[in-house]
C-alpha cells in the first residue's frame, strides 16, 4: 500500500517550517512503472489537489536497494 504523506515526511518538512504546499519538485523512481503509476497518480491528486502543482518527474529503474518505489521532494523554505 502506498502511504504518502508519511509522518516522517511531514516531520521533516515541518522542521524547516514547510508543509506539502511548499513542495516545488517531486521525483519518483519506479521498479514497475506500469503497475505503480495508477496508485501514485491517485495519491498525487489527493496530496496536490490544488495549483500551483509541483514539477513531477517519474523515472523507471531496474533496481532500488530493498524497495519498489522511491520518492524525493524539494521544498522551498517560506
Amino acid at each position: 500500500m502506498l502511504s504518502f504523506p508519511s509522518s516522517d515526511t511531514t516531520n521533516r518538512l515541518s522542521s524547516f517550517m514547510c508543509t506539502f504546499d511548499d513542495i516545488v519538485d517531486v521525483t519518483t523512481f519506479h521498479t514497475d512503472p506500469e503497475q505503480q503509476l495508477n496508485d501514485v497518480m491517485a495519491v498525487k491528486q489527493e496530496i496536490f489537489a490544488l495549483p500551483p502543482y509541483p514539477n513531477w518527474t517519474a523515472v523507471g529503474v531496474t533496481w532500488l536497494a530493498g524497495f519498489d518505489f522511491e520518492i524525493n521532494v524539494i521544498a522551498r523554505i517560506p
